[in-house]
């Protein structure tokens, strides 16, 4: 086998969990086979170079191997060769998630019961003298 359909090795190579995704993915634009935008149909052949995205993560590799089914995933990761700055970029990418703020970090601390208590008498309009 020198070529094969380019959603069906997406698949076999696990970059997507089912083909449907695999080929929703290359008609949405998500994939990129030399530059250029190309259909679920495409055959991939080796040394293709492809780019592929997925939510905010980018690969950019080049094919190795060519497999019409999915297997072990020791045997997809034979399928392909990650480029060195598309692993940098990936790293990068990673770092920056881990050290930007949590949604909600700047809320500070969840409030007591009692504090909670106070908090829902103001919003009902009452006073109620603060205890030590």
């Amino acid at each position: 086998m020198e070529q094969v359909r380019i959603d069906r090795w997406l698949w076999a190579a696990r970059f997507f969990k089912t083909r449907g995704e695999a080929t929703e993915a290359v008609r949405g634009g998500h994939v990129h086979v030399g530059g250029e935008r190309v259909k679920p149909a495409r055959e991939v052949r080796i040394g293709d170079s492809l780019e592929i995205r997925r939510g905010e993560l980018r690969w950019t590799v080049v094919v190795t191997g060519v497999a019409d089914r999915r297997g072990p995933a020791r045997v997809a990761a034979t399928l392909y060769e990650e480029t060195p700055e598309s692993v940098a970029a990936r790293e990068q990418h990673r770092l920056a998630r881990q050290l930007a703020r949590p949604l909600g970090a700047d809320l500070g601390a969840r409030p007591t019961k009692q504090a909670r208590r106070r908090i829902e008498a103001l919003r009902r309009g009452e006073q109620r003298p603060p205890t030590a």
